[in-house]
C-alpha cells in the first residue's frame, strides 16, 4: 500500500427510512458505529471530521448535523475538520478528506452526509424552514422564475438532450426502471421501493416538469451515510480491506445556468481521466448520482463512457446498465429506488461492490474499479474508486 494514498476503510450507514422519528445525531451516530466497526478503529483513533454541506439553520431538514456536533457527541479530538456547501457537490467532502491525510494532516477521518427532509416536513414546528423576503446566492438566479426545485433546470436539460439528439422517454425510464429492480435487492431500500416499477406505469405517471414525471425524481428519505478516509502508513490499524481513492475530481460553473452549454459533470468527467492511468474501459461499476433520471446520463457522456447525445441510445433496453451488463449502474438502487442520500450512497455502493459484500446485488466477477459521482447541474464532483 502506498503510504502517501487515501484509502476508504470503513463504510456505513443508519436506517433508512420516510418520517422516521430518530434524532437526526443518533441516526449519524448509527452509522459512524456501523462504520468504525467495519475499519476495526475505535472512536480514540478519529482525528478529522469532514461533511457536506455543515448545518443549515435555515432547512434543518435539509442538513440537520454539523462536523462540530459530532466532535463533541463523541468526544473526537479533531486535528481537521470542515464542513461547507462552498464546495464541488457533496463527494467532495470525501475528496478534502483524502487531501487531509495525504498531506499528514489527519489519519483518519470521518466523513459524513445526513439528510431529514422527510420528517423535517411532517414535523414542522421541530424543524421549521426560514421564510425570506429576498432572495440572494445561488437562487436568485432561479426563485424569480419560480424554478424552485432543481427539477425545473435539470429538466431544460434534458429537453434540449431529446432535441438535439433523439433521445426518447422510453431511453430515460431506464434509468428508473433499472433503479427500481436493483432496489429490491436491497434491504435498506425497502421504506423507499416495495415493488418493481414496469414501464407503463412509468410512461403513465404524472409529469413533473416535462420531460420528468413522478418516478424521473428523487424522494425525501432520512438517513446518514459515513465513509472513513484514512491515510496510507496507517493502514496497519484497520482490519477491512482498504479501497484507494484512485482519482477525484469536482467543478462549481455559473449558478446562472441559463448561460451554460453543458452541466458540470462534463467537465468533471473529462478532468477525472487526467489525474489516474485508468480509463474508462478498467471500470467495472458505476455508481452515478440520480436526484432525476437524467443525470446519470449526463455522467455516462460526460465520462466518456458514451460519446456526447449517446447516452439515451446506450441504456435503452436497460440491459447494459443491469447488475449483470457489461456497465452496472447504481447497483443498490440509487436515489430514485433507495431514497435521497444526498450523493454519499453511490461512494458507499462502490466500496461495498468492490469489497463484493453487496450480497444479492453483487455484480458478478471480481470488480476491482468503480466510479461514484455527486451533483451534475451547476456544481459535480466524482471518485475513482479501486481495490488494488
Amino acid at each position: 500500500m502506498a503510504r502517501k494514498e487515501a484509502y476508504i476503510t470503513g463504510v456505513g450507514q443508519s436506517e433508512v427510512g420516510v418520517r422516521l422519528q430518530r434524532h437526526p445525531l443518533l441516526l449519524t451516530i448509527d452509522a459512524i458505529r456501523e462504520a468504525l466497526d467495519e475499519a476495526g478503529l475505535t472512536v480514540e483513533q478519529i482525528d478529522g471530521v469532514f461533511t457536506y454541506p455543515g448545518k443549515v439553520p435555515s432547512f434543518l431538514g435539509f442538513s440537520p448535523v454539523g462536523s462540530d456536533e459530532i466532535i463533541e457527541a463523541l468526544g473526537i479530538k479533531s486535528k481537521w475538520h470542515n464542513g461547507a456547501m462552498e464546495q464541488g457537490a457533496q463527494l467532495s467532502a470525501i475528496g478534502t478528506a483524502a487531501q487531509a491525510v495525504k498531506e499528514g494532516l489527519c489519519r483518519h477521518v470521518i466523513c459524513f452526509r445526513t439528510v431529514y427532509e422527510a420528517a423535517a416536513l411532517s414535523r414542522p414546528d421541530e424543524y421549521p424552514m426560514v421564510r425570506r423576503d429576498e432572495v440572494d446566492g445561488a437562487s436568485q438566479w432561479t426563485s424569480p422564475f419560480w424554478a424552485l426545485s432543481a427539477a425545473c433546470w435539470t429538466a431544460q436539460y434534458a429537453m434540449r438532450h431529446m432535441h438535439r439528439y433523439g433521445m426518447t422517454r422510453e431511453q430515460l425510464g431506464q434509468i428508473a426502471l433499472n433503479a427500481s429492480r436493483n432496489a429490491m435487492k436491497n434491504p435498506r431500500a425497502r421504506a423507499i421501493t416495495k415493488e418493481a416499477l414496469t414501464l407503463d406505469k412509468y410512461m403513465s405517471a404524472r409529469m413533473i416538469t416535462s420531460p420528468l414525471c413522478l418516478y424521473d425524481c428523487d424522494r425525501f428519505t432520512d438517513a446518514a451515510t459515513v465513509v472513513i478516509v484514512s491515510a496510507g502508513d496507517a493502514l496497519d490499524e484497520v482490519k477491512c480491506t482498504p479501497v484507494r481513492i484512485a482519482a477525484m475530481s469536482a467543478s462549481v460553473d455559473r449558478y446562472s445556468w441559463d448561460q451554460v452549454e453543458w452541466p458540470a459533470s462534463y467537465e468533471t468527467g473529462a478532468d477525472l481521466w487526467k489525474r489516474t492511468d485508468y480509463t474508462p474501459r478498467d471500470v467495472d461499476t458505476i455508481q452515478f448520482y440520480d436526484g432525476f433520471a437524467f443525470l446519470p446520463i449526463t455522467w455516462l457522456e460526460g465520462l466518456g463512457f458514451v460519446g456526447k447525445g449517446e447516452g439515451g441510445a446506450f441504456i435503452e433496453g436497460g440491459t447494459r446498465i443491469a447488475i449483470d451488463g457489461e456497465l452496472p449502474l447504481n447497483t443498490f438502487g440509487g436515489q430514485l429506488g433507495a431514497g435521497r442520500l444526498h450523493g454519499f450512497g453511490f461512494a458507499h455502493e462502490a466500496v461495498t461492490q468492490l469489497r463484493g459484500t453487496a450480497g444479492e446485488r453483487q455484480i458478478p466477477g471480481d470488480p476491482k474499479v468503480a466510479v461514484a459521482t455527486s451533483g451534475g447541474g451547476p456544481l459535480a464532483a466524482a471518485l475513482l474508486l479501486a481495490r488494488d
